[in-house]
Formats: structure tokens, C-alpha cells, sequence
């Protein structure tokens, strides 16, 4: 830094008194850092400037927990300064450390000392700081410094993103000209296996305008790693899914419902069982982002609809750490591990969207998130005319669920398309009307559960031969409860095609269905 008007700072003591430069009196300012062995060489001269009466020190330590073990191995009695943010250090251009400058009243500097040169150093002591009694021939000729800590090349880009007012922390990878750069992001693991578009500062910085949130606010604790998930992280995720930054308030609601302990996120990506969040979108914000509830709303065509689902699952991996072959250990896997998520055409039907009907106003968007195993998988009924007859058929479809003997066990997302809703309406079912039937018609009596010699799913045989007649005649439906069986509207006006998500494990042992407002 050329000589000149400094940089002025306000900074605490590590007893919590502040210091502020420029002073009334020319001040002494050093830089200093605990594991620098000429750092700690000239703390007893920099303590004897403290005594002077000529200039007033200034010692700033680059970390808090070097400056407490500074103070006590030298017997310090001077105040040392933190700049554990290294905000100072940045400002001052510290290259090496000690570094030592001389500056008046009005904050211009006169001299500086860079590392340690006996001859520079008493020279400096002599024309500045004359009172002060120094036995020279005690110290060595010389000694170099040791790099500041703002020239690490991580810290140093946060510090260069910070000092130009960017909201960026993360580190800043650069490829070489005759590298391709999407090659490049496979390579690296940043992938779901389709391409990714390169999370740039600019396009960055363009996504977090889509969220008021600070862009270091931590979302979320990710599992498995347990690692941050900063609301910066997952803009840098909703980048590569390929988002708009009007999406990232979704993203960012989604994360924070599957990093819930009852979501469970650690389960749902650890089971071989294949298990993936599936999200449904319910609110004004869907028209808004242009979310997709009709027409091949729960497949491909739709960018908000496609990238938002990505973006959580490429956030799951690139943060939490989820990879196939890692913690993530399905068997088969699921297109669902690419994305899933859709929103519910509420305007179709007379029903109660699912938000409302898990206790929010209608007027506030919301995600809902579910641990899915399989799906979606059709439910095919052009022929049922009765309400009792079609949702009858969607009990018949919903009993394979994981195996038609696996009863009581995971939740379900039935999703209704508009023709079907018809059929239902004229009649005046209501979606309690289809759980109930659904439970009606999957019941058995829970002997026919029993694993015999055409399939070995079901109940224990040697168990079941310990249950009493009473027991084994037990109506038994599919589902655990009611509750467990989830209801949306969502397709085109034409096709009598509905479909059924099969869950994974529900209630604590598994996974529980978890909404999050969005905060718009």
C-alpha cells in the first residue's frame, strides 16, 4: 500500500473496549498473528512502544483464540484488537505479518516496518519512539515474517467478495481456457448425471435477488454431513438445476421441511428401498412461477416444475453429501431422484386444497413434502360412472403399495385428475368420502395376510400360528390410518388417469409428511 490517508477502523479489545483509528495522537498500528514466531519475537517490543508516550499502539491479532494465548504468554499489558473477520487486515492489504505502521494525527501514514530487521526496526525506535529502551543486541539481525491469514486463497476470496459489497462466500474455482467447463462439473461430482449450468458469481448473485434472506442465513442443517445449508448454497444449487431466482423461495421452503427430524432426510436417501421427497405446491405462488398442474403436470415440459425438484436433490447431494454408492444406498433407484414435484390444481374442484386441509390459509403458498418409494403409478378407470365405483378402483390400485400384504405401513399420495374429480363431485364425495372408501375396500381380515407358499411376503407364519382366531379374523385395511392417505387434484381436463405414489416407512420410525410456508 502506497504511503497516505489509511484506512480508519473501529475495533474491541479482547475485553470487549473499542479502539478507533485515526487518534489525536500518532499512532502505532501492528499486525499480528499467534502461531508467527516473529510475531511473538517482537511482542516485548511492541509492548515497550505501548509505554511510550510518543504514539499510542494499536495491535490488531488475526485470530481471538491467538490473541488470548499472545496476551498470556508474553504477560501483555497493552490491548490487543480483534480482527478475527480479518476486515482490518484485508483493508490494510496485510501481506505479511508483523507489519507495523507509523501514522499521524490525521491518519496519514510516515513509516512501516514489514517482518523483522533489527537495523530498520532500532532505526525505526530511535526516530519515533525515543523513550523507550531497547537492548538491540538481544535480538537477532533478522527475521523473516510469516503470511497473513488474508492471503489464504479461500478466506482471501471471501474477503475480496465481502469488500466489494457481494453477498458471496463460497470459494471461486477457476478452469483452465481449454477445459470444458461442463465436462469440468461432471468431473467434479456436481451432477445428478444430467448436465448442470455452471454456477457463476453473476448467475449467483442473480438468484439470491430472487429471496430477501441473507445470503449467509442458515437454512438448514443437512444430513448426512450435517453440513450448513446457507440460503447462498442453495442458490448456488438452484443454479446448476437450472432455476429461475423467482423459484428459490420454494427451494429454500423444501429444504427447510426435509431437514426436519420428522422428515427424516438421512433415512429417505440411506434406504435401499429407493426413497425420495416428492413436493407438492399448493397457493397464489404457483400461478406466479408458472408452476405446471394441468397437462403432464407430473412429468417432463415444465422448467418450474422440473428445476425446483432438481434443485433440492442436487442440494441433498452437493451439501448434505447424499451420493449414490455413498450414504445413498437404493437398490433400483427412482426417476424420482432426478426431481419431483407438481403443484395441486386447487380451482378444479369444490375439495379443500392439501395446505388447508393440513391447517394454512388458503391464501398462503406453501410446499408439502412427502418420502416417496415408488410412483407415479396410473390408476386406469374409464368405466366407472358411481363415486363408490371409482374411488373403489383407486383402493384396488392402492392395495399393491410396496406388496398387497404390506398393510398399515407408509403413506400414500392419490392424484386425482380433473375427469375423475367429475365423477366424484356428481355424486358429493369429498376427499374424506375417497379415504374412507379406499379403507373399505383394502380391507381383509389379517389372516390373508399370512406368507404362504405363492408369496412369502406377509405376516410371519410362526407368528401368526401364536394369534388367536379372534385376531387373525381382524379387519385389517391398508393403510394405518386415514391420515395416511394423501389427496390432490392435478392434470389435463381430458383422460380418466389418475395416479399413486407408494411410500416409504411412515410415523417416527420413518418418515412423517412435513409443510413449510413460503416465504414470497
Amino acid at each position: 500500500m502506497a504511503k497516505g490517508i489509511l484506512p480508519a477502523f473501529a475495533l474491541d479489545d479482547m475485553s470487549g473496549a473499542q479502539h478507533a483509528f485515526p487518534k489525536a495522537d500518532r499512532t502505532v498500528i501492528c499486525f499480528v498473528k499467534e502461531d508467527c514466531p516473529t510475531c511473538n519475537l517482537v511482542m516485548p517490543l511492541l509492548e515497550a512502544a505501548n509505554s511510550s508516550a510518543e504514539a499510542v499502539v494499536l495491535t490488531a491479532g488475526q485470530t481471538a483464540e491467538g490473541n488470548e494465548t499472545l496476551i498470556e504468554r508474553h504477560g501483555l499489558k497493552m490491548p490487543i484488537l480483534n480482527d478475527s473477520t480479518l476486515k482490518v487486515s484485508f483493508a490494510y492489504d496485510v501481506e505479511t505479518v508483523p507489519l507495523v505502521v507509523l501514522a499521524d494525527a490525521d491518519g496519514k501514514e510516515l513509516d512501516r516496518l514489514i517482518g523483522f530487521d533489527r537495523n530498520e526496526w532500532s532505526t525505526f525506535f530511535n526516530n519515533h519512539l525515543p523513550d523507550t529502551n531497547i537492548q538491540w543486541d538481544e535480538y537477532p539481525e533478522w527475521r523473516p515474517g510469516c503470511g497473513s491469514l488474508t492471503q489464504d486463497p479461500v478466506i482471501g476470496e471471501r474477503l475480496r467478495a465481502e469488500a466489494e459489497n457481494s453477498p458471496l462466500r463460497a470459494r471461486k474455482i477457476e478452469i483452465a481456457p481449454s477445459d470444458d467447463v461442463h465436462e469440468f462439473m461432471f468431473d467434479q461430482g456436481f451432477s445428478d448425471g444430467l448436465p448442470v449450468v455452471p454456477p457463476t458469481p453473476e448467475r449467483v448473485i442473480r438468484m439470491l435477488e430472487g429471496t430477501s434472506r441473507d445470503a449467509q442465513e442458515l437454512v438448514a442443517t443437512m444430513p448426512p454431513n450435517m453440513a450448513p445449508a446457507t440460503v447462498e448454497k442453495i442458490a448456488v444449487n438452484a443454479v446448476l438445476a437450472g432455476c429461475r431466482p423467482e423459484y428459490l423461495p420454494v427451494v429454500i421452503a423444501a429444504i427447510e421441511a426435509i431437514c426436519t427430524d420428522e422428515f427424516n432426510c438421512h433415512g429417505v436417501f440411506a434406504t435401499t428401498m429407493g426413497a425420495s421427497p416428492v413436493m407438492i405446491i399448493n397457493g397464489p405462488i404457483r400461478e406466479r412461477i408458472g408452476l405446471n398442474v394441468r397437462m403432464s403436470a407430473l412429468g417432463q415440459g415444465s422448467r418450474a416444475n422440473a428445476t425446483i425438484g432438481r434443485a433440492v436433490r442436487l442440494a441433498v447431494r452437493n451439501i448434505g453429501g447424499a451420493e449414490p454408492g455413498g450414504t445413498e444406498r437404493s437398490t433400483l433407484g427412482s426417476p424420482m431422484k432426478f426431481t419431483m414435484c407438481f403443484g395441486e390444481w386447487e380451482e378444479r374442484s369444490s375439495w379443500e386444497p392439501l395446505h388447508v386441509e393440513r391447517g394454512y390459509d388458503k391464501d398462503e403458498s406453501v410446499v408439502t413434502v412427502f418420502a416417496m418409494s415408488s410412483g407415479p403409478t396410473l390408476i386406469v378407470d374409464q368405466n366407472s360412472r358411481s363415486a363408490p365405483q371409482l374411488a373403489g378402483s383407486f383402493g384396488l390400485s392402492m392395495e399393491s403399495a410396496h406388496h398387497v400384504r404390506a398393510h398399515n405401513n407408509g403413506d400414500g399420495i392419490l392424484v386425482v385428475c380433473p375427469e375423475h374429480v367429475d365423477t366424484l363431485q356428481r355424486d358429493g364425495y369429498t376427499k374424506a368420502d375417497i379415504r374412507r372408501r379406499i379403507q373399505e375396500v383394502t380391507t381383509v381380515p389379517l389372516k390373508s395376510l399370512i406368507a404362504d407358499d405363492i408369496s412369502g411376503a406377509g405376516i410371519d407364519p410362526a407368528r401368526a400360528a401364536n394369534m388367536s382366531d379372534e385376531m387373525l379374523n381382524r379387519p385389517s385395511p391398508k393403510f394405518a390410518s386415514e391420515d395416511n392417505i394423501h389427496i390432490v387434484v392435478a392434470g389435463s381436463d381430458a383422460g380418466k388417469f389418475s395416479a399413486a405414489f407408494h411410500g416409504w416407512a411412515s410415523g417416527r420410525m420413518g418418515s412423517i409428511p412435513v409443510s413449510r410456508k413460503i416465504d414470497v
